[in-house]
């Protein structure tokens, strides 16, 4: 599974971060039978994409490896994902080879389509009232002094820290030298010390001790919303990822920012944050020590962001190497704009492992606590991590949660997080023990129990009814569902139609696909008129979803191009840098198709792409063919 390695692409003038930067995993090389996204609950990324609960294993596995781990995975037929609504023939492509060739642009409340294109600070954000008016804070530091914490904020100091003698030891001058290093170089924290007789002021890092805990209370114009929004550019990271750096740099807890969806790893993403009491000048002091991030189009509001506010997201994607006529991509793409594809939840939905997550979901639902142990703990074919192997062998053997947990030198994946609130609370308390599993984590194995479900129904609706509303299909009426008769079908087309996801508070169609719902329930020992749980989370309410979606904005050119490293998309970054587009041959070694789109959120664009070529989107497959196309 060799691929050409890509030039990173440097955001940020220095390397500043701590953390070891992200490898690009494996290109996926799609032939007939793409990679995923945006599905409802309860992330809701740029294409759903939620976080792996039990991935962990495949992190920085090699090509080989990896292959016999997916031997075991998923494909899309395990997971109801059947039809397609076109007839146009499928072709062949490279999805994400480089992570650049996926960009996802927020369109936010009002409809605008989120760019960074400004590092500017806002006028008079940075206003200090007259009875403080004192030395600037950058005529605090000498040269050498500034130099001297440079080194030390990207981690250049052998010794650890920096000692400034405090000459003029007044209260007044050590606080502004004190403000003026923890502002202009943002990771560093301070402290007085006195040693011989004089007193120094030394920096040294935060990050890694408690002293991360919240920021000293700074002064806050009271004309000043109490909020600043910036935009995030982030390369080949996730949100949270993105959001915890940030948090450590600003001595910060994460849960003071606030964002609207969050984004793909694999990918250049541009969306906006914001973050209670923190100006504008210390966030934009972060461009200069952070790698592929860069933070812009700051401004103040009196107001948080929410989840699910945006209404959706822009999408460029490259597929390279494609081996489709310049008049079948015509047809692919036409059929994509003027009748859309079927809005299945896509596979990273399902986990990639040889236990899948909609399986636990579903014990949960049945209450079958024993099962949920079993099926996150047991020894499972395919390759992992050794300690994963170790601790899944341990707990095999011994039934003992503690010397399980032993085994595993990260405690906070999934299984570690479950064995320590087994050591805590008993086996005859898994509830309470499962519990410790963070909520969104618990909540994303019954939300893909429902996904299956509902990928399931929909595939059978389609190949009952194909593409035309008919009389028992579901339309909503504001947010209630109503029942179509023969005459009221006749009205409406296939992009009214919903189906539900499983619930407590929901309607199903009345002809014979929706009474399926009840039978595919039942098989699975759960009761269809009894969704309510004894553990309030795990509820289900359910939910109606549109089956067919067909994005806006859509748009797509063939391109030709000689060097395989090079950059197909022209971004954000690479404008401020006033860096020229990519110039494209007339005639090239290689064609890729570049296309563009919006999509409402919670709807995977990678659905979108299995539309187009006509591909199986599950990480088994795309290995099998990498495997096979790279050898």
């Amino acid at each position: 599974m060799a691929e050409s390695e890509p030039v990173p692409v440097q955001v940020g003038e220095k390397r500043g971060c701590p953390e070891n930067e992200d490898n690009d995993t494996p290109a996926k090389k799609l032939r007939k039978e793409g990679d995923n996204k945006n599905g409802g609950p309860p992330h809701q990324d740029e294409e759903g994409e939620e976080e792996e609960l039990e991935g962990e294993a495949s992190e920085g596995e090699d090509g080989e490896t990896f292959a016999n781990m997916m031997k075991h995975g998923l494909t899309e037929l395990d997971v109801g994902i059947l039809k397609f609504v076109s007839d146009h023939e499928g072709f062949s492509g490279i999805l994400k080879e480089r992570y650049s060739d996926f960009v996802v642009h927020e369109i936010n409340k009002q409809g605008k389509t989120v760019h960074l294109d400004d590092l500017s600070i806002p006028a008079g954000a940075e206003d200090v009232p007259e009875a403080d008016q004192q030395p600037k804070e950058s005529d605090v530091l000498t040269e050498e002094q500034k130099t001297q914490l440079g080194e030390l904020q990207l981690f250049k100091n052998k010794e650890g820290n920096v000692s400034i003698e405090v000459m003029d030891d007044t209260k007044e001058k050590r606080t502004l030298v004190h403000k003026a290093i923890k502002t202009q170089f943002p990771g560093l924290e301070t402290k007085t010390e006195e040693k011989e007789g004089s007193k120094f002021i030394v920096a040294y890092h935060a990050a890694g001790k408690k002293a991360l805990a919240a920021p000293r209370k700074h002064f806050w114009p009271k004309n000043r919303g109490s909020f600043c929004h910036f935009v995030l550019y982030k390369e080949n990271k996730d949100t949270m990822d993105a959001i915890n750096v940030l948090s450590k740099f600003l001595r910060l807890r994460p849960n003071m920012f606030s964002y609207m969806g969050t984004k793909d790893k694999r990918a250049i993403t541009v969306q906006e944050i914001a973050v209670l009491k923190i100006t504008a000048e210390r966030l934009a002091h972060l461009n200069k020590c952070l790698m592929n991030l860069k933070l812009g189009n700051f401004s103040y509001k009196n107001h948080p962001l929410k989840l699910g506010e945006l209404q959706g997201n822009h999408f460029t994607v490259v597929i390279r190497n494609i081996s489709g006529t310049n008049e079948q991509v015509h047809q692919a793409m036409t059929s994509l704009k003027q009748t859309g594809f079927i809005n299945y939840y896509g596979m990273q939905r399902f986990g990639t492992t040889a236990v899948p997550t909609q399986q636990v979901g579903r014990a949960i639902l049945r209450n079958d606590w024993n099962e949920v142990v079993d099926l996150i703990l047991k020894p499972r074919p395919g390759a992992e991590k050794e300690f994963l192997v170790r601790c899944r062998e341990e707990w095999a053997k011994t039934q003992n949660p503690e010397a399980a947990l032993k085994k595993l030198p990260n405690k906070r994946c999934v299984e570690g997080q479950l064995l320590r609130g087994l050591s805590m609370y008993g086996k005859k308390n898994i509830v309470t023990a499962f519990g410790l599993i963070p909520r969104n984590n618990r909540l994303m194995y019954i939300h893909s129990y429902q996904s299956v479900v509902w990928n399931t129904m929909v595939s059978r609706r389609i190949e009952a009814f194909g593409l035309k509303a008919v009389e028992g299909d579901l339309v909503l009426k504001g947010t209630t569902a109503h029942v179509l008769s023969a005459e009221e079908a006749e009205c409406h087309t296939i992009h009214d139609i919903v189906m539900p996801l499983p619930g407590f508070d929901v309607i199903y169609p009345t002809h014979h696909v929706g009474k399926g719902y009840r039978e595919l329930l039942s098989a699975d020992g759960l009761d269809i008129d009894n969704m309510r749980h004894k553990v309030k989370d795990y509820s289900l309410a359910g939910a109606y979803r549109r089956i067919i979606i067909r994005p806006s904005d859509v748009s797509w050119e063939v391109i030709e191009y000689d060097d395989p490293r090079i950059s197909l998309v022209h971004t954000d970054f690479e404008k401020l840098e006033r860096k020229p587009a990519p110039v494209f041959n007339k005639e090239g070694k290689y064609r890729a198709l570049r296309m563009e789109f919006s999509l409402p959120p919670s709807t995977y664009a990678t659905m979108a792409i299995r539309e187009v070529l006509k591909l199986d989107t599950s990480i088994k497959k795309q290995t099998q063919l990498n495997t096979t196309w790279f050898n």
